[in-house]
C-alpha cells in the first residue's frame, strides 16, 4: 500500500437508524477522502432522513431504489469508489461506529502486515457487539473452519484471520481488481466469507489489526444457551433462509477444505436445530430453513421470492 493511499468509506444502508448512521458517517468523514453510502431500497422518509445526514458530512448518496441486496451494494459503492480514484476501500454496515483512528490504525497494520506477510488483501480490526462486553469477533483458521481468535495468536499486533467481517474491512484496490468484487448473487450472508476465501486461494493474506477498534452490531439480538460460553448471534427468520442457503453453497463451492466442508455440515445442522426448537416464531423459521437449504441443493441464489 502506499505511504499515504486515498480510502474512500463504503456504507450500505437499508431502512436506517439515524441515531446510529449520523454518528456512523461523521466518523468515517473525519478519517476517510470521500464516505459513499448506498441506500439499498429504504422509503422515502428515510431516505430523506438519510440524504439529509449525508449533506451534513459531505458524503454522496446513491440510491437503488430497491433492495438488491448488501453484496450488489458493495459492489456498487465500490465502483465509486474506482472512479474516485481509491487505493483501498473501506466497508462499512449501517449500525457500525469505528474508533476515531480506526482508519490511520488499519492502514498502519496493513503495511506492516505487507512488509512481513507478503501479500495482503485486505485488514479489519476488532469488531466488538456493543450489546455484550465480550463479543469480539476475529475469526482465526481451525482445522474444522473459522473460528474466534485466541489473544496468544496476536503477533506484532496482528492476526491471521480466516476472513474479516465486512464492517471496517479496508480492502486494497489492487486486490478487488484481482480477486473480484463481491458475490451479488448470494444476496446477504457468507458474503464477507466468500471473498476472503477466495482472496487467500488467489494467494493472497488477511489480517485482523488488534489495536484498531470497531463498534458493531451482528443479527437483531443476542442470546445465551446453557453450557456454552460464546453468545448466540440470533437473526430474523428471513434471514435463516440466506444462512441455510449459502452455507449449502460455500460447502458445494470448492473454496473449503473436506475439514471445512465437514465443520459447516455440523454447523448448520446445530443452526437448525437452534432455530426450529429454541427461538420463535420456531415454524416460520423452519419453513425458511427447510426452503433455504432446498435452494442451496439446487444451486438457486438470488434474492428470495416470498411465496404468498
Amino acid at each position: 500500500m502506499i505511504e499515504n493511499p486515498r480510502v474512500v468509506a463504503v456504507v450500505v444502508t437499508y431502512r436506517p437508524d439515524p441515531r446510529h448512521t449520523g454518528p456512523l458517517l461523521t466518523a468515517l468523514a473525519g478519517q476517510c477522502a470521500h464516505v459513499v453510502v448506498v441506500d439499498n431500497g429504504s422509503p422515502e422518509p428515510a431516505r430523506a432522513e438519510l440524504g439529509r445526514l449525508c449533506l451534513d458530512v459531505g458524503a454522496e448518496l446513491v440510491e437503488l431504489g430497491e433492495n438488491l441486496g448488501i453484496a450488489h451494494a458493495q459492489n456498487v459503492g465500490i465502483a465509486r469508489a474506482r472512479e474516485l480514484a481509491a487505493d483501498a476501500v473501506l466497508l462499512s454496515d449501517q449500525d457500525s461506529l469505528p474508533a476515531a483512528d480506526m482508519v490511520d490504525r488499519l492502514v498502519s497494520g496493513f503495511r506492516r502486515a505487507a512488509a512481513s506477510r507478503g501479500r495482503v488483501a485486505a485488514v479489519g480490526p476488532v469488531s466488538s457487539d456493543t450489546r455484550s462486553s465480550s463479543e469480539q469477533m476475529v475469526y482465526a483458521a481451525r482445522r474444522w473452519g473459522p473460528r474466534r481468535a485466541r489473544p496468544q495468536e496476536a503477533h506484532d499486533g496482528m492476526v491471521d484471520a480466516a476472513f474479516l467481517i465486512a464492517s471496517g474491512c479496508l480492502i486494497e484496490m489492487e486486490a478487488l481488481d484481482e480477486v473480484g468484487d463481491m458475490n451479488a448473487a448470494w444476496f446477504i450472508d457468507h458474503v464477507d466469507l466468500e471473498w476472503g476465501l477466495r482472496a487467500r486461494r488467489a494467494g493472497y493474506t488477511l489480517f485482523a489489526v488488534t489495536d484498531a477498534h470497531l463498534a458493531h452490531e451482528l443479527g437483531d439480538r443476542l442470546t445465551k444457551l446453557p453450557g456454552r460460553a460464546q453468545e448466540v448471534h440470533v437473526h430474523s427468520p428471513v434471514r435463516t433462509y440466506y444462512l441455510a442457503r449459502n452455507t449449502i453453497l460455500l460447502v458445494r463451492s470448492g473454496l473449503l477444505s473436506p475439514w471445512w466442508r465437514l465443520g459447516y455440515v455440523v454447523w448448520l445442522a446445530k443452526y437448525v436445530a437452534f432455530n426450529a426448537l429454541l427461538t420463535a416464531p420456531r415454524r416460520r423459521r423452519t419453513v425458511f430453513m427447510a426452503r433455504g437449504i432446498a435452494d442451496g441443493l439446487r444451486d438457486r441464489a438470488g434474492p428470495l421470492r416470498q411465496r404468498t
